[in-house]
């Protein structure tokens, strides 16, 4: 595996030698035995590293990602899924590939959506005009936090395309909920969740009518419009709960990615926006194409929201209904004080707060610098009604100059910034493709690693928190093109991993590993601490309902397995153990609906099942304890065998029985 081109290096002994016995960390490689069962560092190895033209930096590189079989690894990474609308579960610093997460779309090897009535009623929380969707554009996940710090409880996820969020428990890493509203028609600043997870943050991107009804383009300016929505999230329920919910109405301009204050500055949210000049396209019209008629301007605006002052007027009588969401009006906003705005370097994109919540660092896309705003220096601001004007729509802005601490050069393109623990910040470059690591306090830059190719989001250790562990950083590249074996026109994206400690490296960035991901166009990840999540191994009580985290009602005991007909529907108690199913003959009638009960019984760790009947697109995931419910009409008269589909002893073949459908008598 070439991981990194540099020039050769000769085997110095010494240092490698120091990777080899173990010096890369509790969880790093060990010694690798010789003929004599000592540490062998010498011949083989560099009779290896000259058969494939490896550097000494190359193998450090391989031996920092190395994680032996039966350990495991310090991180997750939890990346979107991009377009195939699911989360995918990364291990580091092996980037190793743990878990698909169904969120948005159907998973088949979890039985996500194919059969299973919970996970069927989640997916259907998504549809929207009562249509159903069948795909999602997932950005941005965003980890449930107390008091500013990651507690693995909860993951939330967005769908860009249709605006949704999602509810993923960390406890058995399975979506629990899906809502969405039609106030909006399309989002990017989500997910994103206040310090203590009382509210994750979704904001509208694309302006559209609120509502969905409509509104001719010529009529833009007075009847298009944003919005934040703040969905409520009870932690105890583990759900978003609308009715407590509620939204906050902006004006026509692109907002983009957002996230809340904390410490100094909780109780507030921020967001971009884009196209201030309100430009909509039109090319066959006479019009300027949307790209250059939203890049006319010098400044774009960031919006200041205070959404604690927000929360209070919404439960008031100045807000009113949309859609059945509650919506604070723009006039509202302002006459309450709780929206104002300040200028941006030209099309931002990022916005992250540094981990004492006083700065936010903004990369505006056709700018050289990421510009740092101060938190303290705004509030005063605004406090003292200090205004440089007023956008047409009249809320105020803040003067630029009073409201900055400072911009850094670091390069053309800035987009994403993350966080270490030792005071520096790493910002992705998108047109120069590198990651740019600069001094927070210092607005210095340090140094520079390229990536392959033209890196978007990033993410480091636990970095958007306030207290980020650094050591490791993901870059998001949007293009591959040479990195791996060709697979047609359609290339994968490529995570680079990104050695932060300056081990081994004289104090600089290494680059570890490209890692292809060859699913949908993953936007941005979340990694965290492995330690901080507490996964279960199996469901307990057994029969317990994966999607409400409680015991059935009808979960099926051993020994009370049975077949009942209540009138046209026959409802089916069976129980999975290996190797069999009871029962394992189900007799029933052409146009019969048809409920099974299925739950395992087993409670061994990783004593999976799976259940599906021939031609009937069923197919269900049954980990240990878990309870399933299968819903379906028997339309199709025939023989149907049903097996378990998860490899699951060595008598798994036998697993299986017939689903027996009776024509319907002509009459």
């Amino acid at each position: 595996m070439k991981v990194q081109s540099t020039s050769k290096l000769s085997l110095a002994s010494g240092a490698l030698t120091a990777l080899l016995v173990g010096c890369t960390g509790p969880a790093g490689p060990q010694p690798t035995p010789g003929p004599s069962g000592g540490p062998s560092t010498g011949g083989a190895i560099a009779s290896l590293m000259k058969a494939r033209n490896l550097s000494e930096l190359d193998v450090t590189a391989a031996l920092k990602t190395y994680m032996p079989t039966g350990q495991q690894d310090e991180y997750y990474l939890f990346a979107s899924g991009g377009h195939g609308g699911n989360l995918i579960v990364i291990g580091v610093p092996s980037m190793r590939i743990l878990k698909y997460i169904g969120v948005f779309t159907v998973e088949p090897w979890q039985g996500y959506g194919y059969g299973d009535k919970s996970s069927q009623e989640v997916i259907d929380g998504g549809r929207r005009d009562g249509r159903a969707i069948t795909w999602g554009d997932m950005h941005h996940p965003a980890f449930s936090e107390t008091a500013g710090d990651y507690d693995g409880q909860y993951i939330f996820v967005n769908d860009k395309a249709n605006p949704r969020i999602a509810v993923v428990n960390l406890k058995d890493f399975t979506t629990e909920q899906i809502i969405g509203t039609e106030l909006i028609e399309s989002e990017h600043g989500g997910a994103f969740v206040t310090p203590n997870t009382e509210y994750v943050i979704e904001t509208s991107q694309y302006p559209a009518p609120l509502g969905g009804v409509y509104a001719d383009l010529k009529e833009y300016n007075d009847k298009y419009r944003g919005a934040m929505i703040f969905w409520r999230f009870d932690r105890t329920k583990g759900r978003i709960i609308e009715a407590e919910s509620f939204a906050m109405e902006l004006p026509p301009y692109m907002q983009d990615l957002a996230d809340a204050g904390k410490l100094t500055s909780d109780g507030w949210a921020f967001c971009n926006s884009i196209n201030t000049e309100r430009a909509t396209g039109g090319i066959l019209e006479g019009q300027p194409p949307l790209e250059s008629g939203s890049s006319q301007n010098d400044m774009d605006y960031m919006h200041i929201i205070n959404w604690k002052q927000a929360a209070e007027v919404a439960k008031g009588p100045k807000a009113k209904k949309i859609t059945g969401m509650t919506v604070i009006p723009l006039e509202v906003a302002i006459e309450e004080g709780l929206l104002h705005f300040v200028g941006e370097p030209k099309s931002p994109h990022g916005l992250d707060l540094t981990p004492d919540g006083e700065d936010i660092v903004v990369g505006g896309k056709l700018d050289t610098h990421a510009t740092v705003y101060n938190f303290k220096k705004m509030k005063a601001l605004i406090d003292a009604k200090k205004y440089a004007g007023k956008d047409p729509y009249g809320v105020p802005i803040l003067p630029y100059e009073e409201s900055i601490r400072g911009q850094v050069e670091i390069g053309l393109g800035p987009l994403h910034t993350g966080f270490d623990d030792k005071g520096f910040a790493y910002t992705s470059v998108f047109i120069e493709t590198k990651v740019a690591k600069w001094n927070v306090k210092e607005l210095k830059l340090v140094e520079k690693i390229s990536t392959h190719y033209n890196v978007g989001h990033l993410v480091v250790a636990e970095g958007d928190t306030v207290s980020p562990d650094g050591r490791y950083l993901v870059a998001m590249n949007k293009w591959a093109l040479d990195r791996f074996a060709p697979v047609g026109p359609l290339l994968p994206q490529n995570f680079q991993l990104i050695d932060l400690s300056g081990e081994h490296t004289g104090g600089k960035m290494q680059l570890l590993y490209d890692m292809p991901l060859p699913l949908g166009e993953p936007h941005n990840a979340q990694m965290i601490k492995a330690d901080k999540l507490k996964p279960w191994d199996v469901y307990k009580p057994t029969g317990m309902d994966p999607v409400t985290k409680e015991k059935s009602p009808f979960a099926v005991e051993g020994g009370k397995e049975r077949v009942e007909r209540q009138g046209d529907t026959v409802h089916v108690y069976m129980s999975a153990i290996r190797s069999h199913f009871s029962p394992d003959i189900v007799r029933v009638k052409e146009g019969d609906k048809v409920k099974i009960h299925l739950t395992s019984l087993e409670q061994a760790h990783d004593a999976t099942h799976g259940f599906t009947i021939s031609s009937y697109n069923i197919q269900v995931s049954l980990e240990p304890g878990e309870h399933s419910d299968i819903e379906f009409v028997a339309d199709k008269p025939g023989v149907f065998p049903m097996y378990c589909t998860e490899f699951c002893s060595a008598l798994h073949l036998e697993m299986a029985g017939y689903f027996l459908v009776e024509p319907r008598k002509k009459s």
